[in-house]
């Protein structure tokens, strides 16, 4: 495999994703700091197994299939950057703090639908909502998925806060449960959040496990004044961009 950095590789949608200014900061941290990730030029199912067998929350870890990155997986990549910055001690990140940096990267993927939706043509519109969209219908929500849709359009800054509160809500809760019929009942007592019908669209199970094995498990304060500052700024969105990321980009 070979280590490459942001600057050598083709990044999918950049000119969909430039106009927002977020987006265009986690580019800009990604690239002064120097991030680098691996091209491994295997076939996609390789390189997924790759990604989430070996995803490392204390350094870089993406493997891509060629010398090409999707947008949003500069984002996703760009959020846990700052994430670990923020909130690593000694290298090591505690488990409310992984799952406080998992919520703001998973959650962003919402914002840039409300951002994009209607006003681009890109890829990452043509396999994440219909993606998002198949998952609300699994759990018989299909008709909450166009008012949900409806709603990331109208405020992308609020749907971001939305998801972001849930996912880090649930994945604290459930990382509590004893066993499958706690974690259910964790997971049923968010039931009438207006995004629940999305919590399996992402990789919680992968979360749960990771910090199982490597999580401090030790509350967190650092974790929990971030959380308690997000819950209350006007946009969190912005909050994060003018605390983690650079102003100039």
């Amino acid at each position: 495999m070979r280590a490459v950095t942001l600057d050598d590789l083709t990044i999918h949608d950049e000119e969909a994703f430039a106009g927002i200014g977020a987006w265009r900061a986690l580019r800009a941290r990604l690239r002064a700091d120097g991030f680098s990730c691996l091209v491994a030029d295997r076939p996609w199912p390789r390189v997924l197994f790759l990604n989430l067998t070996y995803w490392n929350a204390a350094a870089p870890s993406d493997v891509l299939e060629d010398d090409s990155i999707e947008a949003d997986v500069v984002s996703h990549a760009g959020w846990h950057h700052a994430a670990r910055a923020a909130l690593a001690v000694d290298g090591r990140m505690s488990v409310e703090a992984l799952f406080l940096g998992e919520a703001i990267a998973s959650a962003f993927d919402v914002y840039l639908i409300g951002r994009l939706m209607g006003r681009v043509d890109c890829g990452f519109l043509e396999t994440q909502v219909p993606a998002m969209a198949e998952a609300a219908e699994e759990m018989g929500a299909d008709d909450d998925f166009a008012s949900l849709l409806d709603g990331w359009c109208a405020d992308p800054d609020a749907a971001f806060e939305l998801l972001r509160q849930l996912l880090f809500d649930a994945s604290c809760a459930v990382f509590a449960a004893p066993d499958a019929a706690a974690a259910d009942a964790a997971l049923d007592a968010f039931r009438d959040h207006p995004c629940a019908p999305l919590l399996h669209h992402f990789e919680l199970s992968n979360w749960l496990l990771y910090a199982r094995a490597y999580g401090d498990p030790a509350p967190d304060p650092g974790a929990r004044a971030l959380d308690a500052a997000l819950r209350q700024a006007p946009s969190s969105v912005d909050w994060l961009a003018e605390q983690w990321l650079p102003r100039d980009a």
